[in-house]
């Protein structure tokens, strides 16, 4: 196809697609399906060989948010059954780290459920990064908190984070259907404090909401001006006793789509496969390590995933390696120059417009028996699955 020939020539120079093209990738058949994954695999291969870098969550407190973004189990008003507890003690969230570590991560990340941190919040996960890096030599971590206030990320920086995490989720003109209680300006605000304090940028999205493909070409083009040097791609884990509980839009062709996508606009930044990828990717997962470079290890923040000892086993069978503490995950240009000034192809954006978004494609019968709430690990006295 002279689309994926295009596409490849592009994400070897860094060259950012059209949106026509971006669009394209979304329309193409799953006769095609291969040849996509194909080409978009040449492109990850050229900038992250064949590593895959591993991370493991840590939500330090659990439920009782008082946001009310639609797809989350931790919503103001959500009625899901999940784990509800307060912040862990530096010293239980270290553990809980630990067990991540031990299983291959190279990453942890700690969440919190709230719309932001107050001082005494930033105290407490000061205290645990330092704990955690006290004990896990090489170990980078990540902070997701919410909305951050001036000289907030510059604290966490100080207190030894390498990293922020707060997600697009979807595009701006869609914002407000999935969330009313923030805005879409206030998630890229957080955003660029974490770029200005130094810290590794890591934003992405939420598929499976509902959104057109206009839209995830949107948030995705969004994300590739804001520059991180992650972004997750998540698809929507539909929760009983949440607004978006009955949206089942995906199947597992729709997901390497939109993960070959993410890799054509976004080419030597890592794409992570984040929640939902046992519950809509389920037997392709192997596949789309073709097309990311980066998993999260064993459990999410309210649901259970793949056991860790899975997600190793499925790893070596594809082909592919971990990535350990000793390697360098970003491509050497984005590392020395940090890659975050908008030009070239780390932020600059193609000409092309939106085109019309293809008819749905049906979902199949929805896999309720996939969506598990966890009751492992952080806030429990079971064992993780890492």
């Amino acid at each position: 196809m002279d689309l994926l020939n295009t596409l490849v020539d592009k994400g070897l120079r860094r060259e950012v697609p059209t949106r026509e093209e971006a669009l394209a990738v979304l329309a193409t058949s799953d006769d095609e399906l291969l040849d996509v994954v194909a080409a978009a695999g040449k492109v990850r291969r050229h900038w992250f060989g064949r590593r895959v870098k591993l991370n493991y969550l840590v939500n330090l407190k659990s439920g009782l948010c008082p946001e009310d973004c639609s797809y989350c189990s931790q919503r103001l008003g959500s009625e899901a059954g999940i784990l509800k507890y307060t912040w862990l003690k530096p010293d239980q969230a270290s553990e809980a780290a630990a067990a991540g570590v031990a299983g291959g991560a190279k990453r942890v990340c700690l969440v919190a459920s709230g719309r932001g941190p107050t001082d005494r919040d930033l105290d407490r996960v000061s205290d645990t990064i330092k704990a955690i890096k006290e004990q896990n030599e090489g170990v980078e971590v990540c902070a997701c908190l919410g909305l951050l206030s001036e000289g907030q990320a510059e604290r966490l920086r100080e207190a030894g984070a390498d990293a922020y995490n707060h997600n697009l989720n979807t595009s701006e003109a869609t914002y407000g259907d999935i969330t009313t209680t923030h805005t879409y300006a206030d998630r890229v605000d957080t955003v660029q404090k974490a770029h200005a304090a130094g810290l590794s940028a890591c934003s992405g999205l939420i598929a499976g909401m509902g959104e057109s493909d206009e839209d995830l070409v949107d948030v995705v083009f969004s994300l590739r001006e804001l520059d991180p040097d992650s972004v997750p791609v998540n698809f929507l884990i539909p929760f009983e006793g949440t607004p978006l509980a009955k949206e089942w839009n995906l199947t597992p062709q729709r997901c390497l789509r939109i993960l070959a996508m993410v890799r054509f606009v976004c080419p030597d930044v890592e794409v992570r496969i984040a929640g939902g990828r046992e519950v809509h990717l389920r037997t392709m997962q192997p596949l789309a390590l073709h097309l990311a470079n980066s998993i999260f290890l064993g459990d999410y923040l309210t649901s259970e995933g793949q056991a860790g000892k899975a997600d190793l086993e499925m790893i070596a069978d594809a082909g592919f390696e971990v990535e350990g503490t000793d390697q360098v995950t970003l491509p050497e240009h984005r590392v020395a120059t940090g890659c975050h000034d908008g030009g070239g192809a780390c932020g600059s954006e193609g000409g092309g417009v939106c085109g019309s978004a293809p008819a749905p494609q049906a979902a199949g019968e929805p896999r309720t028996d996939l969506v598990a709430v966890r009751r492992r690990g952080a806030g429990t006295d079971l064992a993780p699955n890492a």
